[in-house]
């Protein structure tokens, strides 16, 4: 009889390091950091899936699904290195990527540059052919001048074409029939329609959209067929499924098609794992922190529900989920969990600006070369190393895997910070732990104060590497009390992977006034979208009893730019949708009209329930029965305390309740329980800490 399979897997890229967890059903689990490589990410993935199974004691037949989030999309936008891409619109509409939205995200920021277009404008084309508002067509289309433009930008070197036509969302005639000629005349090209990524009104928003599909594509093509390649040739025959920006799932088929839907890929698993974690504990008032290498960032839960968009802006720096920030960055229409980021992690290089004062980020030392600590040839002191000289690290990290040099580390922050401030390195470190630490309040705060939400009636759950080494001290400074620290947190995003579902989204067109709706023709659209949505969760063989299917409409005040998403049940109830949507725009503006409500679009979100999923209620994680220190160090508290007598702690060898000050020391990563604060560990190894 054939052994069953057993484990599942996830696995997500950093910056600095690759984490990965390995969860069998029975509820064991397993997890892991190698050094990420950034030149060929598959590498360390595949390592490090080689070394977890084999620790296991596991054949690679037992792993019955790989679950990855990858940084692949964003970096390749933070970097600029996509495929040369190509636009061909209709003409008169060449310049949408450069109009936007004819707003700027600072009014009276005079230095504020305008992000170049990902596309030059010698390679947005246009040619003839036009519909109208109405979908009727005005202006049948040129087929010989597509030809011809596609022909000048393959002349161009272009590798990838967008085809955005001004309505083709009322009626997609042109943009599949030019889709149609494009493949037969030019195989190679590879081609993204906007009406298959976001059949949605707004020019501009779904021209941007569409580019940023077709500029990323062929890098996460080219990197998802090499990680499949490696995945095959270690034996493992196992689906893989790739984390979206919403936090979901979804198979690598469709981020190979649609990478516009994986930008924030990393980021926003965390964000799910902890509204999970939280429910597991009936926790429902939540700001999750994650600080991983290189960003750290903030996300809502409130009452229970994890705070979604259905569009952001990538931005390099500093990203803010503000609703009245705008123009700030490459505009993506998809839905995604509301994050704010910065860009302070703990490979961030902290530096002297021309003013003489003290920065962190957003350039950050990544693994190559890393940290000067780690002794690969950095030479710019990063908050790891701070961190270190002040002594809430331990001389390795990793399980052991890196080793790290404290004479290094104060050499660097001595020679680039002390001297030129005239201050000692533990002072100068300190002054870079409170100069990141207030970065990464500030992102808090983008979620919370800036929503008018206190965020002292919340619970701080930290996550990745480094949250746990900076939470209290970002607590302290909101003035929060009470903090979590899941049981791994070092490797958290890639179990809150483990814990999502499959999910696809689709959206139709729908344009009238509330009052007006025709219940009729509203039904028949749900009952098409609903219909795409089971056809594709049956092709990535989810039952039909797992598939869970949520309809809403985008709605907005007569006249004005942006919608809100409204779930609705059937039979529609224009009532209760009306008062939905004044609660939810005034939960977000604290105001609302009298004007008349449009109906803007119909949404569909097919959802395919995973029996696997983890679970957090179900994790074994055995305690040992030595409970004392391993060991005790000087950690530097401030300089109202200073040096304190610090008793070290094994993660998982801890009593029930421990008083700081204390760290507390993982493979994954170090707890700091600052002096005055209680720390007391659940059944599930979690960690709930108390500040005085």
């Amino acid at each position: 009889m054939a052994r069953s399979r057993q484990a599942r897997i996830g696995v997500d890229i950093g910056g600095t390091f690759t984490d990965l967890v390995l969860i069998e059903d029975g509820g064991r689990v397993l997890h892991g950091k190698v050094a990420s490589t950034p030149r060929a990410p598959e590498e360390a993935v595949l390592e490090g899936i080689s070394t977890l199974v084999e620790r296991a004691g596991l054949a690679v037949a037992d792993i019955a699904e790989i679950v990855h989030g990858t940084t692949v999309g964003s970096n390749t936008l933070l970097q600029k290195v996509g495929a040369r891409t190509g636009l061909i619109t209709t003409k008169g509409f060449r310049d949408v990527l450069e109009i936007g939205r004819l707003r700027t995200p600072h009014m009276f920021d005079l230095q504020w540059e305008k992000p170049v277009p990902l596309v030059r404008r010698r390679h947005r084309l246009e040619v003839s052919e036009r519909i109208a508002a109405d979908g009727s067509v005005l202006v049948p289309l040129d087929e010989e001048e597509l030809v011809a433009a596609a022909q000048a930008l393959l002349g161009e070197g272009i590798e990838s074409l967008a085809l955005c036509f001004i309505n083709s969302y009322r009626n997609p005639v042109h943009e599949k029939r030019a889709e149609t000629l494009l493949r037969e005349r030019f195989p190679a090209l590879g081609i993204t329609t906007s009406v298959s990524v976001l059949p949605e009104a707004k020019e501009y928003e779904r021209t941007s959209t569409t580019v940023v599909n077709a500029y990323v594509r062929p890098v996460l093509e080219a990197y998802l067929a090499r990680l499949e390649s490696g995945i095959a040739s270690l034996g493992i025959d196992a689906p893989l499924l790739v984390g979206n920006s919403n936090g979901a799932l979804a198979s690598s088929d469709t981020a190979r098609s649609k990478p516009v839907f994986f930008i924030s890929s990393g980021r926003a698993a965390g964000a799910v794992g902890g509204s999970r974690l939280g429910t597991a504990l009936d926790l429902d008032n939540l700001v999750i922190f994650d600080m991983g290498g290189t960003t750290a960032s903030a996300s809502l839960v409130r009452d229970g529900e994890l705070s979604r968009v259905s569009e952001y802006e990538f931005r390099a720096g500093i990203s803010t989920p503000s609703r009245f920030i705008k123009a700030g960055g490459y505009m993506m229409s998809v839905p995604t969990v509301d994050v704010a980021e910065v860009g302070s992690g703990a490979g961030s290089i902290a530096h002297l600006d021309s003013a003489g004062l003290v920065k962190v980020g957003p350039v950050s030392a990544g693994a190559d070369p890393g940290p000067v600590c780690y002794g690969l040839g950095g030479t710019r002191p990063t908050v790891t190393d701070a961190n270190l000289v002040l002594g809430y690290l331990p001389q390795a990290l990793a399980g052991g895997s890196r080793t790290l040099s404290v004479e290094a580390a104060g050499k660097a922050i001595r020679d680039e910070l002390g001297a030129p401030l005239g201050l000692d390195e533990v002072t100068a470190a300190f002054g870079v732990r409170e100069v990141v630490n207030a970065n990464m309040a500030r992102a808090i705060r983008a979620v919370t104060v800036e929503r008018g939400v206190d965020p002292r009636d919340f619970t701080l759950v930290a996550i990745g590497g480094s949250g746990p080494v900076h939470a209290a001290a970002i607590a302290e400074l909101l003035s929060m009390k009470s903090l979590l620290i899941p049981a791994s947190p070092g490797v958290f995003t890639a179990m809150g992977m483990l814990a999502g579902d499959v999910e696809r989204y689709y959206i139709a067109p729908f344009a009238m006034l509330l009052e007006d709706v025709d219940t009729a023709a509203l039904a028949e659209t749900t009952a098409r979208l609903r219909e795409q949505a089971r056809k594709t969760l049956s092709e990535e063989d989810i039952a039909d009893d797992d598939m869970e299917l949520v309809s809403e409409v985008d709605l907005r005040f007569r006249g004005q730019e942006m919608s809100l998403p409204v779930r609705f049940s059937e039979p529609f109830d224009m009532a209760k949708v009306r008062d939905d949507f004044l609660e939810q725009y005034r939960a977000i503006y604290n105001y609302s009209s009298s004007d008349s409500i449009e109906v803007v679009s119909v949404r569909m979100t097919g959802r395919g329930l995973r029996p696997g999923k983890l679970d957090f209620r179900k994790l074994q994680d055995a305690v040992a029965d030595d409970l004392a220190p391993m060991s005790q160090r000087q950690v530097f508290f401030g300089r109202e305390r200073g040096w304190l007598e610090t008793p070290v702690y094994d993660r998982l060898r801890i009593p029930r309740v421990i008083e700081g000050p204390a760290i507390l020391e993982g493979s994954d990563s170090t707890v700091v329980v600052p002096p005055g604060a209680t720390a007391t560990r659940d059944d599930f190894m979690n960690l709930h800490l108390k500040l005085a």
